[in-house]
């Protein structure tokens, strides 16, 4: 909750549905209108929710993504994709950027909690109370007992087979043919090959995180996720999703004031070289007593006798940042990078804008991009996008940006006009025409 005296913020949010190989191929007109429907239908919802006086980022946040869970359009709940033994793990995380002592939870290797991302935000707030039955010290959980937490919470438990879907399915098991001819065609030319097949290269394979990031009225941002991984992954494989820093972050800080607008308190005694600096830093004010001394004793006089220091006193006031954003693609590609928590730390430590240090690493050629060296766009290796705010302030900025084809997107815009993209113009017949389009350096238009 904030204090009376901080200023009101603009209340913000996007949300993502992954991110990949999208083009006219792979994405039929009737799946993309399907999408844009879906992700426009659970914004619509999500911030009405966030408009609600004393709503929370966190709430709000959780209740999208859950919402993302529930579709099976998306690679997170219900119709996430497989693995390479015909299961699913699922994964979801959940960080804000103030306001509990542990601020970033994990969940790994689930197979029976229905919203993943609903065990995160339980995991996140058991650990401000008591022992939090075991929970209160760990950022990160997975398997078996993580899910007997979940149920003891009265989180709702299901079957395996309620998150299998057709379409998923038949994926996966493709998926693991398209990989097998692979394998025999390199077999019989002796040549080492990672580029997709051509049935790969038509079709989109779900391998994004789906999304969250809401700013609410007191300053908090918070970053929810939600992943089935990718496709036809190895048992046991950890993604970007539950991994801090990897595929979602948040944080806040206050930058400094600058030194010299502070004055500094000066002797009575009035040297050349005094009122030499004066000039030189433009302290007018300083200059103003060095050279007439009724002046500065009268401005002591008046503080000793009020109580209230000089204006030359007050220290000006620090600027509150704050930033989330969540990754969604090539998840190895994001470990290795520790891409989200790398963009935040540029745009604290070089002062640059969070729109600025998201385009330099998920942008067209950037630096996830550059991680894969002269592998990139043979197959889907460091493709991805991030969703962020950044606020200043009280001012908050929606930020996205990807390298691949297209980002399911959608956010509330500075007007508070519903926003949907899935490629860089809103308009199915710009989108890029095919899978090597797409990759020419993130489709730029």
């Amino acid at each position: 909750m904030a204090s009376s005296t901080q200023p009101y913020v603009e209340r913000r949010i996007i949300i993502h549905g992954g991110a990949g190989n999208l083009d006219r191929t792979t994405i039929p007109k009737e799946r993309y209108d399907a999408y844009r429907t879906s992700l426009l239908g659970i914004l619509k919802l999500a911030s009405e929710i966030l408009s609600e006086p004393g709503a929370t980022a966190l709430d709000v946040a959780t209740y999208a993504v859950s919402l993302l869970e529930d579709d099976p359009l998306y690679n997170s709940g219900k119709g996430a994709v497989f693995t390479r033994a015909g299961t699913q793990e699922l994964e979801s995380s959940i960080m804000v950027s103030n306001g509990y002592r542990k601020r970033g939870i994990g969940c790994i290797l689930m197979q029976h909690v229905k919203n993943p991302i609903k065990l995160a935000r339980e995991l996140l707030i058991r650990g401000e109370h008591g022992d939090g039955d075991g929970s209160k010290d760990h950022c990160q959980y997975s398997g078996p007992y993580l899910e007997s937490l979940a149920k003891g919470w009265g989180l709702e438990i299901v079957d395996a087979d309620y998150f299998f879907t057709q379409n998923r399915w038949d994926e996966h098991k493709r998926g693991l043919a398209e990989e097998h001819k692979r394998r025999e065609e390199v077999a019989q030319t002796s040549k080492r090959s990672n580029s997709l097949t051509e049935w790969e290269k038509s079709h989109y394979i779900p391998q994004g995180t789906c999304g969250a990031v809401v700013l609410d009225s007191f300053g908090t941002v918070c970053v929810a996720t939600s992943t089935g991984g990718l496709t036809n992954k190895l048992p046991g494989r950890i993604g970007d999703t539950p991994t801090l820093g990897a595929g979602f972050w948040a944080e806040e800080w206050h930058e400094d004031p600058d030194p010299g607008a502070q004055m500094s308190y000066k002797p009575q005694l009035t040297s050349l070289s005094s009122i030499t600096d004066n000039v030189s830093r433009g302290d007018l004010g300083a200059l103003l007593q060095d050279c007439l001394p009724s002046l500065q004793s009268s401005t002591r006089n008046d503080e000793a006798s009020t109580g209230v220091p000089a204006f030359r006193d007050r220290k000006p006031a620090s600027i509150r940042h704050a930033v989330a954003m969540s990754g969604t693609g090539n998840g190895d590609a994001f470990i290795r990078m520790a891409a989200v928590r790398t963009v935040a730390a540029k745009s604290r430590f070089a002062s640059t804008s969070l729109t600025s240090a998201t385009t330099w690493m998920v942008g067209p050629g950037g630096e996830l991009q550059k991680s894969a060296e002269g592998r990139w766009g043979r197959g889907h290796e460091a493709t991805g996008g991030i969703i962020g705010i950044e606020l200043v302030g009280s001012k908050g900025k929606i930020v996205w940006d990807y390298n691949c084809g297209g980002m399911f997107r959608a956010w509330v815009d500075d007007d508070g006009s519903h926003q949907c993209l899935i490629f860089r113009e809103d308009d199915y017949d710009n989108g890029p025409a095919d899978w090597n389009e797409g990759m020419r350096l993130g489709y730029v238009a």
